[in-house]
């Protein structure tokens, strides 16, 4: 059976310039949707991490289900801000946030969750009365065995540590109105957050009583709304103890399944006695493949074909391989080759390492039906070396 037999449909349909980022309306919606429909009644108010993906014409799909973004610099913020026009929620957190940054920040709605003590003690002076200002929290409690996930490692970078917040009693910084904090990545149900807080409340106790605002981060997945009942338990325990809102801020959870990179095969070859088939894209679209050594899953691979193929990136890169992989048949040049479930940290991370094209963007609409959304060309990249 040809490999393209088992490539979806809309890899057939023409005008498919590779390489491409595909991404799926209808599967982002779903995401939404049950998030919605399994928090419901709940409070929480949902904020989308735009940093996984934040395409302004995927932000204005996102923003109906959405009560507002959850934003990591000033970029992110402005782009945010023109999508919600004053309308939502926006949580801005980040350990390099600049004095000009702060300066420059006033949206309405705006929550800022300072990444340190030193952090507040610089910039809360400029944003005070401009914005809810909290302090984003490292609960020194880790579920990641992969230190490079984990935003609770040892010597973290990211967030004030709850023990240095307890020790300071009635130290502690006054006017904070929120905590935000974040501990996991990927994780498929919620009882790391169940720890989280109870350490946290342990560790802080009535003074949470004076605070408006808890985020509980992101990093968790979910495919029924029967899989959210953890976070509404949170969720509910936490507005009736303290009074506070709610706020939970998925990224790769609503995008990373609904995103694939497309290529083409442009050279096939033996090296060694294995065949090797050179694609017109690289890990420099997709750079976690080569920042993590992950190996993305193809959708064109068949367990138990007989053809076992390394793709390769066209670059002059040598670890710019995707991987070894099984095909039904054997590769040749012009054959699509489709990564799945890259829909998060791939496009926002792509370059043009070796004067290689940005994958051209496209939306699969809800009719199913591939719809161009961006193209780059030479101008685009003679633009980005010129002076």
């Amino acid at each position: 059976m040809p490999s393209a037999a088992i490539l979806p449909s809309w890899s057939q349909q023409p005008g498919l310039e590779t390489p491409a980022f595909v991404y799926d309306e209808r599967l982002i919606e779903g995401k939404l949707a049950v998030l919605r429909q399994g928090t419901q009644g709940s409070g929480l108010k949902v904020l989308y991490s735009i940093k996984a993906l934040p395409f302004r014409p995927l932000l204005e799909l996102v923003r109906p289900w959405v009560e507002g973004f959850s934003v990591s610099s000033l970029f992110e913020a402005r782009l945010a801000a023109e999508v919600l026009a004053g309308r939502g929620d926006l949580h801005l957190t980040s350990p390099g946030l600049r004095l000009e940054d702060a300066a420059e920040l006033a949206e309405p709605g705006l929550r800022i969750g300072f990444n340190s003590l030193g952090q507040w003690q610089r910039l809360h002076p400029l944003l005070r009365g401009r914005a809810s200002c909290g302090l984003r929290i490292n609960p020194e409690i880790s579920f990641l065995d992969d230190a490079r996930y984990d935003p609770c490692r040892p010597h973290s970078k990211l967030g004030v540590p709850l023990s240095q917040v307890a020790a300071l009693g009635d130290a502690r910084p006054q006017g904070v109105q929120g905590i935000h904090f974040h501990t996991v990545f990927q994780a498929r149900d919620f009882a790391p957050l169940r720890q989280t807080v109870a350490r946290i409340e342990a560790a802080l106790g009535d003074w949470l009583a004076g605070l408006q605002w808890i985020n509980l981060g992101g990093g968790y997945t979910w495919d029924t709304p029967e899989d959210l009942a953890g976070l509404v338990e949170v969720a509910q325990g936490l507005r009736r103890r303290w009074d506070v809102e709610v706020l939970f801020e998925p990224g790769k959870a609503v995008v990373g399944e609904a995103g694939c990179l497309a290529a083409r095969v442009l050279d096939v070859f033996d090296s060694g006695g294995k065949t090797v088939a050179v694609l017109d894209t690289s890990v420099n679209h997709n750079p976690e493949v080569f920042e993590y050594q992950r190996r993305p899953a193809l959708l064109n691979e068949a367990p138990g074909g007989v053809h076992n193929v390394i793709l390769a990136g066209g670059t002059c890169l040598a670890g710019d391989v995707f991987g070894e992989y099984r095909l039904a048949g054997p590769p040749r040049p012009g054959d699509l080759m489709v990564f799945a479930n890259v829909g998060a940290y791939s496009l926002i991370k792509a370059n043009r390492f070796n004067g290689h094209n940005l994958p051209s963007i496209y939306a699969l609409d809800g009719d199913g039906c591939l719809q161009p959304r961006k193209g780059y060309g030479y101008e685009d990249y003679r633009r980005q070396w010129s002076a």
